[in-house]
């Protein structure tokens, strides 16, 4: 927990910058609660001039226009009620949608060990469970807050006004509620705050065991699942049952506070009426404020309530927004033109859960430009590993990931990117400059090569595609799909992509082309799994193609489609295919297999075949899978 003054701080700087672009509304809506508050004050006065004007006997003409006057201002009282209402679910829903957004956001920037740590069901849970609780925050609380505590100002000051006895007594009351109040509020808020991660725990779970309902049955897990899911349950409902005995304390304030005053109004009414200090409707009057104080006390401990749980959620909200990824963006915008090359030099791995022995150790080697790599080894040898850090999902523990160009380019004036943000930095990311191996620039038309570290994400995306056998699928059209939501790819090159990698009779098969519609759970077949993920790095026109080929289980029809898709995806660009039988990498320029995440072999494919004493030929020879078995 945040301590109050930061917490005061937080809230405000979150209501600050959501309710900025909202401010139009907000200021609509904070006119209507003080002309609501204007308006309970003011109807009061009209009853208590009714009852003083019928007592002295005055006419039926000025009691109609004070009863008209009362009716008016009550229709008007709610109407203004509505319009509050009505503005604040609107300002509610468009600053929680804002920060459900910037959440999102943020969740997709930060890197996979974060994604590892944290369960896709515990952040579902927080950016939509906690932001939902934040909608009364985001509009009407705040402002609730200080208008009904301004109503019950309003009433003390006016009884005051009726007489300092009666005024004195009342506002005792209602600050031994508020110093109650606070005192409870400090302890209940941790109680919430335990509660909000009890239900993200408990989320997170459901929606790993949900995912996986097809092997838990089949396995016959369900009784291991049952027995993790009842300790989650129970931890919820104790938390919810310390929050609500102490929240029943808060709750029994609207009805304690208003009995006291009532008492007070009793005593001093009859006393004063009886020495003729107040009237009858003075003494009425002073019944009326009281009950006109109840409603605000009830309005503020549901707003407390609200409060208690949005500060737990707002601070939940606040840890998330502090999440930083461990990957600093490089600062490169391009490594430059031509084909483009890889580098492993000396790199060595360790993912947080495994500090004992490293997935990957002091691994090099070097892919020149145009290469077809063939990457072999073991299930758990560190093949995924090496892909991973390919795509900077991760950083290496240590050692370099570089790509690399042998074509034409623009004379550089980068200087490297750990180094200090400087003009000569950006100017040359803008030229697509990079460095070569000992940090100085390249030559005009040399070799020159960049790590991975210094070039930016978005041209990590760009220059290296990746074809996995675990397509997503998205809710949309097979365009989108295809595109990833790039709009700025039109259909023309969707259609050339599609007829370049032999899969116009797919597209046909199509019921509706590009418009037809894809279900996040539809199921494709491999072959079209993988038609998909190459027409999408296709599409991209990446220059580093990783794949993941895993075309066994395909009949022989739907193999010749992949391996004519294949050979026009790879033609020209680098590639690295994790091979899963030994005929695709026939294909393959050179053969690297790993092992406990070294490098035991690697070479030309042709030499390592003729080698008779190679993995590669005793594979060749016994077979890929059972040399790897």
């Amino acid at each position: 927990m945040v301590a109050p003054s930061a917490g005061l701080r937080a809230y405000g700087r979150l209501l600050f910058e959501y309710l900025r672009p909202e401010r139009r509304r907000v200021a609509a809506l904070t006119v209507l609660l003080v002309s609501g508050i204007a308006l309970q004050l003011v109807n009061p006065q009209l009853v208590r001039r009714f009852l003083d004007t019928a007592q002295q006997g005055g006419s039926l003409r000025e009691l109609t226009l004070t009863a008209t006057a009362f009716t008016a201002i009550a229709v008007a009282a709610q109407l203004v009620r509505l319009g509050a209402v009505y503005l604040g679910e609107l300002v509610a829903w468009s600053t929680t949608n804002e920060l459900r957004s910037d959440l999102a956001l943020h969740c997709l920037k930060l890197d996979l060990s974060f994604h590892k740590r944290h369960k896709p069901g515990e952040l579902i849970e927080r950016v939509d469970g906690d932001v939902n609780l934040l909608a009364n925050f985001m509009s009407q609380l705040v402002i609730q807050l200080i208008t009904n505590t301004l109503l019950i100002v309003g009433v003390l000051v006016l009884l005051w006004a009726l007489d300092w006895r009666v005024g004195a007594s009342i506002t005792g009351i209602a600050v031994l509620g508020v110093v109650a109040l606070s005192w409870l509020n400090s302890r209940v808020v941790p109680l919430w705050g335990e509660l909000r991660q009890a239900s993200a725990d408990l989320f997170g779970h459901l929606e790993e065991w949900l995912g996986g309902t097809e092997d838990i049955q089949t396995s016959g897990a369900s009784p291991y699942v049952l027995s993790r899911l009842y300790p989650l349950m129970r931890r919820r409902w104790l938390s919810m049952q310390r929050a609500m005995k102490m929240n029943f304390f808060i709750a029994s304030l609207p009805i304690l506070v208003p009995a006291l005053a009532y008492v007070a109004a009793y005593v001093w009414g009859a006393q004063l009426y009886r020495s003729e200090v107040l009237t009858i409707g003075s003494v009425y009057v002073i019944f009326y404020y009281v009950d006109v104080i109840k409603g605000p006390l009830w309005v503020i401990q549901r707003q407390v309530q609200d409060l208690q749980t949005a500060a737990a959620s707002l601070n939940r909200v606040a840890q998330l927004f502090d999440e930083r990824s461990d990957l600093r963006d490089g600062r490169i915008a391009d490594i430059g033109p031509g084909a483009v090359g890889l580098r492993f030099d000396g790199v060595t791995f360790h993912y947080d859960d495994d500090t004992e022995r490293p997935a990957l150790s002091d691994v090099s080697f070097d892919v020149a430009p145009g290469t077809v790599l063939g990457l072999l080894g073991r299930t758990g040898s560190g093949k995924s590993t090496v892909i991973k850090l390919l795509y900077r999902l991760y950083d290496p523990t240590s050692g370099a990931i570089r790509l690399h160009t042998g074509g034409p380019y623009p004379a550089a004036t980068e200087t490297p990117a750990d180094a200090s943000a400087d003009a000569g930095a950006d100017a040359a990311a803008d030229v697509g400059g990079g460095v070569s191996a000992d940090g100085s620039a390249g030559d005009a038309v040399g070799y020159r090569e960049v790590d991975l570290r210094d070039l930016a994400n978005a041209a990590i995306r760009k220059r290296i595609g990746l074809v996995t056998q675990d397509v997503q699928l998205f809710s949309a059209s097979l365009r989108d799909n295809l595109t990833v939501f790039d709009d700025s790819v039109d259909d023309a090159r969707i259609i050339e992509a599609v007829d370049s990698l032999g899969l116009s009779e797919w597209l046909a098969s199509m019921p509706d082309g590009l418009d037809t519609r894809l279900a996040s759970d539809q199921r494709l077949s491999a072959g079209e799994a993988q038609l998909l993920a190459m027409a999408r790095v296709f599409i991209r026109d990446a220059d580093l193609v990783v794949l993941d080929e895993a075309s066994s289980r395909l009949d022989p029809a739907t193999e010749r489609r992949i391996e004519n898709a294949m050979r026009a995806l790879l033609e020209g660009r680098t590639a690295i295919i994790i091979a899963h039988r030994l005929g695709t990498v026939d294909k393959a320029d050179e053969i690297m297999i790993l092992d406990g995440g070294r490098v035991v072999e690697h070479g030309r494919r042709d030499e390592l075949a003729a080698d008779a004493g190679s993995r590669f030929t005793r594979m060749r020879r016994t077979g890929l899978g059972e040399e790897l078995a």
